[in-house]
């Protein structure tokens, strides 16, 4: 079926203007004020906006392995309804996919079912055990990028064998830090809530200090890398000393990371993910990350789970939270409407920088495919779990007031989703 967008303000080449966009045989046919023809479905926008499809380079789909919490069909649709059309799947799942015969069994399931492209992450090691490298050769053609994902490499030398394999194929080490020998037992940051509610905290060095190695290992075999949820001052000072010097290192941050501290915790497990919401100090060099570029991309790590396993409060819930259908809302409330950054900067954070770094997702540009999503900004609503798409409901966003609300997603020219009303 082909398409008209009419009368929206449309990001072009960095630039908002308002505009058609005509979408012929699943591509871009032409971005153009020319009058709408009536012998195709027309979408009348006005008053709305029309982005690039975003791009969400940390997700969690669970399939296969664990399909009661999220499912690679439920977790697209939660994408789409989000405004994400390009999303990479981690692979904490089982079977791992560690080499051809269990990456297959997820390429089936995205075939089959996903609405949106779902690029899968290879293991760094065998069942993420950190012990025995992955089979490369076999899945290199069809993986984003290489990662342990919910564990960090914790053996130096392994770590170092990796990425000196990793870089002979140009692809990139996307590294979740986090240093076991620190963790101490803790499930929260190590701030003033923990102490003053008597939980035991996770350090800032467990996290840090990883990172601090793998830079290290980064000057020693030139791969690339990506440090997946930064969330403290210091994984911040690092990188950004590491990009001046030159090394090619990328970084991302969540939603959680940008707009909340520790004090705002409640005693619930929607607050708990990991690594942990840290303190305002880091939250605020953060945004400084932001801002001067040293953090390229926005990540949601959307991570569902079971209500069950989210209803065990702040110690015993299992860490993760959902992100996928709130993240643009929340960012655009809480840091373009006041001023932190620009709606351009935005698109740059959850789209751009994205697809240049993992090369997934396509820009918005004539003779490209209809990969985008359609917002309409002045629209104001509480967030509830009960509308999420997501099989998972635990968000610290619950109740939040937020401007922004998607009217409609497109991939390749297909509709993935959009609101009954339009």
């Amino acid at each position: 079926m082909d398409y008209i967008l009419a009368n929206a303000t449309v990001f072009v080449h960095g630039k908002f203007m308002k505009s058609n966009v005509f979408i012929a045989n699943g591509m871009i046919h032409e971005i153009s004020n020319r009058t709408p023809q009536a012998d195709c479905s027309v979408y009348d926008l006005n008053g709305c906006f029309v982005f690039p499809g975003f791009i969400d380079v940390h997700v969690h789909l669970r399939e296969p392995g664990f399909f009661y919490k999220e499912t690679i069909k439920s977790g697209s649709l939660a994408a789409a309804h989000g405004g994400y059309t390009a999303v990479c799947a981690m692979p904490n799942l089982n079977p791992v996919p560690d080499c051809r015969e269990n990456l297959e069994v997820q390429l089936k399931a995205i075939r089959e079912t996903a609405c949106i492209q779902v690029v899968p992450y290879g293991t760094i090691t065998v069942g993420e055990k950190g012990e025995e490298l992955a089979a490369y050769d076999e899945i290199v053609n069809d993986v984003c990028a290489f990662s342990d994902d919910g564990r960090g490499v914790q053996n130096d030398e392994i770590m170092r064998e990796a990425m000196k394999k990793i870089s002979t194929y140009n692809k990139i080490v996307a590294a979740h830090c986090e240093d076991n020998s620190l963790l101490a037992g803790g499930y929260i940051h190590k701030g003033e809530y923990a102490q003053a509610h008597g939980h035991r905290g996770i350090c800032s060095e467990s996290e840090w200090k990883q990172i601090e190695r793998d830079l290290q290992l980064v000057k020693e075999t030139g791969v690339k890398y990506h440090v997946c949820h930064i969330s403290t001052k210091e994984s911040m000072a690092l990188i950004r000393k590491a990009r001046a010097e030159g090394l090619d290192v990328t970084c991302e941050t969540a939603p959680h990371y940008l707009t909340m501290n520790d004090s705002m915790l409640q005693e619930d497990g929607r607050f708990k993910m990991n690594p942990p919401i840290r303190s305002e100090e880091d939250r605020e060099a953060l945004i400084a990350g932001i801002l001067d570029g040293t953090i390229g991309m926005i990540a949601t790590d959307h991570a569902p789970h079971s209500a069950e396993e989210k209803s065990r409060g702040l110690e015993k819930s299992l860490m993760g939270v959902v992100g996928l259908e709130t993240a643009f809302p929340i960012l655009y409330t809480k840091l373009v409407k006041t001023g932190v950054l620009s709606l351009e900067k935005l698109i740059e954070l959850m789209h751009t920088n994205p697809r240049n770094r993992f090369c997934v997702g396509t820009p918005l540009e004539e003779g490209q495919p209809a990969s985008l999503t359609v917002y309409d900004l002045d629209k104001e609503y509480t967030i509830n779990p009960d509308d999420f798409l997501s099989m998972g409901r635990a968000t610290p966003f619950a109740g939040e007031k937020v401007f922004g609300a998607c009217r409609l997603t497109m991939y390749h020219g297909s509709i993935a989703w959009k609101d009954e009303t339009l």
